[in-house]
């Protein structure tokens, strides 16, 4: 096992009395990440903290594939609150670039998301944390999840968003259909089909994304080195080979956007159900990246939990009871209905006749033209 902690020298030697982590000060973000290597593996981290709450217990964040800790540096601000925080890229997430074993040549696509939460219980062995909160986003989720069952002994709290235990046949679909863009090289089209499920377009006027925020996404993603593809396709295939997502013993918070049309509000409840020790929320006119539309009302329900206080009376959350979460609907869509059900379809083309069927009752509300 090679293992190499590299760390800024000035904070380090400023800070030494706080030991493993550095004291977040402005500039923090602009500091080269720390490494560590477990068997040819490359792990990158922050680890920050504020030295009022520097004693408590550490909340590691598991992102998405390629959000970078600069997307978490507003965040970290209001975790302080509860603790120190540890951001983490295991190879081929977020912005760790690695996509090969540096000692094998072996692929990263070979570390399924399991093996990606082991080899994170390694590391906090390696340096040596005994108890931790985690907080797992999208992809970030399911690590997260294996985690907790694979070392319950390390886990205090889980915080888990846009999480689901099986994948829809519509949400596998649409990971093929961008995967195969990609491969064709058609970038501008493959950019527009990563926005089009990450963002929620016909919630717009609740989610307020705006523009420039969707130009930045859709920039990204169109110009993706070939590396950035390298990476795209290992974690497409390692949620689309998912079949199972192991449910959290430690107490647990799921939340999801209200809006939410990647992984639906109601796929996020029926995994919380499962969980002997939770509560769900969900985030008010978000859809799948809250920390970026709700960032404010996200990290106060996050903290809330974090910290051990009521989640009941928060701006911008609605907390569902177990009750509340078995009937939830699962229809992303407002039903809209016919203003006049007696209505017949014509057509100047039209020889037959043509009633108005209501397609969820299998009944005919209208009349025969004549």
């Amino acid at each position: 096992m090679n293992s190499i902690i590299q760390m800024d020298s000035e904070i380090n030697q400023a800070y030494a009395g706080f030991g493993f982590f550095d004291i977040y000060h402005r500039d923090s973000f602009k500091q080269p990440a720390r490494t560590t290597w477990i068997d040819g593996w490359k792990i990158e981290y922050m680890a920050i903290a504020d030295p009022k709450t520097i004693h408590k217990t550490p909340i590691v964040i598991v992102g998405g594939a390629f959000q970078n800790f600069n997307s978490y540096k507003y965040c970290v601000e209001q975790l302080f609150e509860s603790g120190p925080v540890i951001l983490i890229d295991l190879p081929s997430m977020g912005a760790n670039q690695q996509i090969t074993n540096r000692d094998t040549g072996v692929s990263a696509g070979t570390l399924e998301l399991p093996d990606l939460s082991e080899m994170l219980g390694r590391w906090l062995d390696i340096v040596g944390i005994q108890k931790v909160s985690v907080m797992g986003m999208s992809l970030g989720s399911v690590i997260a999840s294996c985690f907790a069952h694979q070392r319950p002994d390390l886990m205090d709290r889980m915080i888990l968003m846009g999480v689901m235990q099986k994948t829809r046949k519509s949400w596998r679909m649409i990971l093929e259909e961008s995967l195969k863009l990609m491969q064709e090289n058609r970038m501008e089209e493959f950019g527009q089909a990563v926005i089009l499920y990450l963002v929620n377009h016909a919630k717009l006027d609740k989610t307020r994304m705006s523009p420039t925020a969707k130009k930045l996404f859709f920039r990204q993603m169109a110009e993706f080195t070939g590396t950035e593809r390298e990476r795209y396709e290992i974690n497409c295939n390692r949620l689309l080979r998912l079949t199972d997502v192991p449910i959290p013993e430690c107490k647990t918070l799921v939340a999801a956007g209200q809006y939410d049309s990647f992984t639906l509000p109601h796929e996020n409840a029926n995994f919380a159900l499962q969980c002997p020790d939770m509560e769900f929320a969900l985030i008010a006119n978000a859809d799948h990246v809250p920390q970026l539309q709700r960032r404010k009302e996200t990290m106060s329900l996050f903290t809330s939990f974090l910290k051990g206080e009521s989640i009941q009376n928060l701006d911008g959350i609605i907390p569902m009871t177990r009750d509340q979460m078995q009937k939830m609907e699962r229809r992303g869509e407002e039903r809209v209905p016919v203003l006049q059900p007696n209505t017949a379809l014509l057509h100047k083309d039209l020889k037959g006749k043509a009633p108005l069927i209501e397609p969820n009752l299998r009944r005919n509300l209208g009349k025969w033209s004549t």
